[in-house]
């Protein structure tokens, strides 16, 4: 995928050094905010998650080995 934007890039003839700096770090930004979107909604969701049963514990001990 980075191939083909540089290629894109490569046709657009920019030629500012400023913005061949800068996109690697756009790219960072919208990767952050993506996973950041998906934490909010996994959280916001967790309780129709968990009757699905997509999501619950860790992992699930059986109540006789839990300390008293």
């Amino acid at each position: 995928m980075l191939a083909r934007l540089s290629a894109l890039r490569a046709l657009g003839g920019s030629q500012d050094p400023d913005s061949r700096d800068a996109w690697p770090f756009l790219i960072l930004v919208a990767v952050v905010l993506a996973l950041l979107l998906a934490i909010l909604e996994i959280d916001l969701n967790r309780a129709a998650l968990q009757s699905l049963g997509l999501m619950g514990d860790a992992f699930s001990v059986d109540p006789m080995f839990k300390s008293p």
